[in-house]
């Protein structure tokens, strides 16, 4: 009869699973937020589309001039053959003009309509204020104009019944403009998401609490918590901050059953691997369901993701677990939280399917050995237009996301020598 225990020693761990594929499991997992409300223009940066917006309008609404100069018949300064035109009428932006007298010109300013009969405008530049005859300023043309120049057509930006932003789009300001350009003063947007963020680890201290000298052995500041909450915050969530859980069961129970009740996430780092301090496997599974996840990169192999059931029986939270290592967590909430809470805001497109599409660079450095893993290197762009790697790699060296400016995407046991191109990945694109 075999011993049990060798046979489980024996059994092969579970091959890593790739950065994609935890990815697409996550984002299968998520329904986007139900709940929609309607918020001024002016407050809806970075909030989520909940409807199309519909345009009744066209922008801009009729034909205007693009410069400050001179509406005219081109045929009129064909006739006058290098000689002056006088000036029936002056319109500024705001006013509508008179149909344009043969013969004439008329003063004009940019966004001001085109009188009808012109078909160009003439920029100021090119022409020139000659005198005057019979009350009326006489000016000469510099140059013959072709038919529709600096003129903006009525509906060339925005035509009536167009969508001009999908449901589904994150606002920023040249949306915010776009919405108030076709007359939307408030807008229809899902709901924010809400977050618990909270940290495991009897050796966490917040800073303030605790003088640096005054340390007691092996207890370290919690940097994770702030650098998380920033995060939720840049990417519009609505975030509770339960603080440090002790490493206790009951405790990380209490904390977990509590968060579920009022919130859509609850995000933790820390306390996600198997020991015996780790509670909040064994803490999920009592009250829902947790996958361990050992993803194919480096830094943040370990990742969990389940569900807490809410006691009060309205449905479940998600539960996203993160590495404790500030760097492991960081680049993992980049990599693989941000798409799954842009797919529960109700983002759709590309910003919410995965990664963001890499940018090909040179590095300006050598690694001699790639990792086993998929790597991503913190580097920076440095003024000859190539990339520096930031020297200590260690997942626990905070200051290399602080140097760097992004990452490199590099395949599993890939060198790199100097010249060779990568694929990398801005801190702006992945931060926004």
């Amino acid at each position: 009869m075999s011993d049990p225990a060798s046979s489980l020693a024996a059994k092969p761990r579970p091959g890593l699973m790739r950065l994609e594929d935890a990815i697409a499991g996550l984002l299968s997992s998520v329904q986007p937020v139900a709940q929609t409300e309607t918020v001024p223009t002016f407050d809806a940066d970075q909030r989520v589309l909940a409807q199309d917006l519909v345009s009744a309008l066209d922008v801009p609404g009729y034909d205007n001039t693009s410069m400050d100069g001179y509406a005219v018949r081109c045929a009129d300064l064909l006739a006058a053959a290098g000689g002056s035109l006088p000036v029936s009428q002056r319109i500024p932006a705001g006013h509508f003009g008179s149909a344009l007298k043969p013969g004439t010109v008329a003063r004009i300013f940019t966004g001001a309509p085109l009188p009808p009969g012109a078909d160009a405008v003439v920029m100021q530049e090119d022409a020139e204020v000659v005198g005057e005859a019979g009350g009326q300023t006489l000016v000469r043309f510099h140059a013959i104009p072709q038919a529709g120049q600096w003129i903006r057509r009525q509906g060339e930006d925005v035509r009536r019944g167009a969508v001009v932003l999908p449901a589904g789009q994150r606002l920023g300001p040249a949306e915010l403009g776009l919405a108030a350009s076709v007359g939307f003063a408030q807008l229809p947007v899902w709901r924010r998401v809400r977050v618990a963020l909270f940290s495991t680890g009897d050796e966490l201290v917040m800073p303030g609490e605790v003088a640096p000298e005054q340390m007691r052995p092996g207890a370290i500041y919690n940097s994770n918590r702030f650098f998380l909450r920033a995060l939720l915050h840049r990417l519009g969530c609505e975030v509770s901050d339960l603080g440090i859980v002790p490493d206790q069961r009951e405790a990380t129970v209490a904390a977990l059953r509590s968060a579920a009740e009022a919130h859509d996430v609850i995000l933790t780092s820390g306390g996600v691997s198997v020991g015996e301090e780790d509670h909040i496997k064994p803490a999920v599974q009592q009250l829902g369901a947790l996958d361990l996840w050992q993803v194919g990169m480096k830094p943040g192999k370990p990742f969990a993701h389940g569900w807490v059931t809410r006691a009060s029986g309205h449905g479940r939270c998600h539960f996203v677990g993160l590495p404790g290592n500030p760097v492991s967590s960081f680049v993992t909430f980049l990599l693989l939280v941000r798409p799954f809470l842009r797919r529960l805001q109700g983002v759709q497109g590309p910003e919410a399917d995965g990664l963001p599409q890499p940018i090909p660079m040179t590095a300006h450095f050598d690694l001699p050995k790639g990792d086993k893993r998929r790597e991503f290197l913190r580097v920076r762009r440095n003024a000859q237009g190539g990339l520096e790697l930031f020297p200590n790699q260690s997942s626990g060296v905070l200051t290399s996301v602080v140097w760097g400016d992004g990452l490199v995407d590099n395949p599993p046991g890939q060198a790199i020598a100097h010249g060779d191109e990568v694929r990398y990945l801005s801190f702006d694109a992945l931060l926004s």
